[in-house]
């Protein structure tokens, strides 16, 4: 009798621990995937597109380090860069850069993050609209209306081909129309005389940039 008994408690004992070795088990696989989901999730999970605005500079040149003697192709037209005009007022930095291409065009493209890279096209006024005088709020030229955006006085420096000294002082007006065109005056020094000048805001995929031989390549292809 007495083994009998024994023999009842050994079984009972072994499927009790049987049961909760299978507990277990379950405990650790659901562990090991509650802690696999939210891993993933606090990763963001998903795939990430290689060619996202964060490469494009890889593809196609970083504008931001423009300088003289490398080359811009605007639209399948290339441009010379052959000087170039660094701004800052307070911690807001641009820069200006004077293009040339083989008709003798010359036009000059500014660059500024703030925060999104923005690039913009712009072209001297004729003569007959140097007369044109900042300072109003709304300035109506060439069937336009623009609206005063921002003024200011910044310090720039000078490096290469530019017209003017290595450093000074410049004011500013930026008029802004309804389709984004721009209407821009600069006055460099104490000359008492405006640059008057017309912009286009670019697309990124407009411009590629071609390094000069003495800069380190950031261009690619895909």
């Amino acid at each position: 009798m007495m083994n009998g008994t024994i023999a009842y408690l050994v079984t009972g004992l072994g499927c009790l621990i049987a049961t909760a070795g299978v507990v277990v088990a379950a405990i650790a696989v659901w562990q090991t995937r509650t802690r696999g989901g939210s891993s993933r999730k606090r990763s963001g999970g998903g795939p990430v597109d290689p060619f996202h605005t964060g490469d494009t500079d890889a593809l196609r040149g970083d504008p931001r380090r423009l300088g003289p003697g490398d080359i811009v192709e605007i639209r399948a037209q290339s441009y010379a860069v052959r000087g170039s005009l660094h701004f800052a007022e307070g911690s807001w930095t641009w820069s200006e850069h004077f293009l040339d291409d083989a008709r003798g065009d010359k036009l000059w493209l500014s660059v500024e993050s703030d925060p999104d890279l923005e690039l913009v096209l712009w072209r001297a006024a004729g003569p007959d609209l140097q007369h044109l005088q900042p300072g109003p709020a709304v300035v109506d030229v060439a069937g336009r209306r623009y609206r005063l955006d921002e003024s200011g006085q910044a310090r720039f420096t000078s490096v290469g081909a530019t017209g003017l000294t290595p450093s000074g002082f410049v004011r500013y007006f930026d008029y802004t129309a309804p389709d984004n065109a721009r209407l821009s005056f600069e006055g460099f020094g104490d000359s008492g005389r405006w640059e008057v000048g017309f912009g286009e805001v670019l697309h990124r995929a407009e411009v590629m940039i071609y390094p000069s031989a003495g800069q380190a390549p950031t261009v690619g292809k895909a």
